[in-house]
């Protein structure tokens, strides 16, 4: 049995689409048919050179699939300890790794030893369909995975195991999100994700931060009861109780520290290349008593909000929307073309 994949050799060179054998599933692996994958900015960022991946590999970590071969031995479990079957609609986190280590333990299994990332390894005889540019992923032992409902679009499910389990880690750590006041700093997909799921939370207030009007208008319609664009210098934002960067930018990420009433928390989400240093002043950290904390990545608990977060209200925040263009496997150098090109929320690639 083989599976086209399409193989990505380095920045500036084209997407080639080749075939691969699937390899015999060792105990705790499942073999899923792919259905729906969407282009994360990180894959665009590896695409373009700003962000360094080993090659070859096979990008794409935001995939929804269903399960078509498990293997053998012991039933391979989900995330909640039920058996996965055969023909299950199925999603799962970016990462695999020995849920009973010491990071794992810590609440932070993203960053174990033992590692294992879709859509971020090297390609090799060995080791492939770890990405979802592919028909087929095969999802390594320790793998979170998640049954997921078939009424939910498959544009939606695929951001659920980046963009919106990311945000759900983002607000974790924020802390309590009820009543309290909230910045969200960029109105990319996590920004316009973190304005709904704050708004089901149950916010005071969310205001959102960017530089694009029209992407400021998007996340009203998503739950932003504010929106400040970065070029009306007349518009002075009130202090708040949390606030969060998606943007990436160390002016925004600087500016955060600045949002925070005494006892607020700034979260860093977006910082994970390298863009130049944050300035600040320790004494206005230390005597207004802020906490700044950074994400990368999320942990099974932020996975399992995320699955709920969609499952229950992809009807009311249409976020199959935010998808702007198909494409399929063989056009996939396209879609991230397309994707460098136009700036979307996403690119999707389905599989029929």
């Amino acid at each position: 049995m083989r599976s086209k994949i399409a193989v990505f050799y380095g920045a500036g060179k084209p997407l080639q689409l080749e075939e691969c054998e699937i390899p015999a599933l060792c105990q705790g692996e499942v073999l899923v048919k792919n259905e729906y994958v969407t282009l994360c900015r990180s894959d665009i960022s590896t695409y373009t050179g700003k962000r360094i991946e080993k090659t070859p590999t096979i990008l794409g970590h935001e995939i929804v699939g269903r399960v078509v071969a498990l293997g053998e031995g012991n039933p391979v479990l989900d995330l909640e300890g039920r058996p996965l079957a055969i023909g299950e609609r199925v999603t799962w986190a970016i990462y695999a790794s020995n849920p009973d280590g010491e990071m794992a333990r810590r609440g932070i299994p993203q960053k174990a030893p033992d590692l294992f990332k879709y859509g971020h390894e090297q390609l090799t005889e060995r080791n492939t369909l770890h990405g979802g540019l592919a028909e087929y992923t095969l999802l390594r032992r320790h793998t979170p995975v998640l049954p997921l409902a078939e009424t939910v679009p498959p544009a939606a499910a695929a951001i659920i195991n980046c963009a919106v389990s990311t945000v759900a880690g983002s607000l974790r750590l924020a802390g309590k999100i009820a009543g309290r006041k909230v910045v969200v700093r960029g109105a990319g997909m996590l920004g316009i994700v973190a304005c709904a799921l704050c708004r089901e939370k149950g916010a005071a207030e969310i205001i959102a931060v960017d530089i694009d009007r029209e992407r400021l208008d998007v996340a009203r319609r998503f739950g932003a009861t504010e929106v400040h664009s970065l070029g009306d210098s007349s518009h002075q934002l009130p202090a708040v109780d949390v606030s969060i960067d998606y943007s990436g930018a160390p002016s925004a990420m600087e500016a955060t520290v600045g949002d925070l009433a005494v006892g607020g928390v700034a979260v860093w989400v977006g910082g994970v290349a390298p863009r130049g240093n944050v300035s600040l002043n320790p004494e206005t950290v230390v005597r207004r008593l802020l906490s700044i904390k950074g994400l990368h990545n999320y942990n099974a608990d932020d996975f399992r909000e995320a699955v709920a977060f969609i499952t229950a209200n992809h009807s009311r925040y249409p976020f199959a929307s935010l998808v702007q263009k198909e494409f399929d496997l063989v056009h996939a150098d396209d879609a991230f073309r397309y994707a460098v090109d136009r700036n979307p929320y996403r690119v999707g690639i389905r599989f029929d």
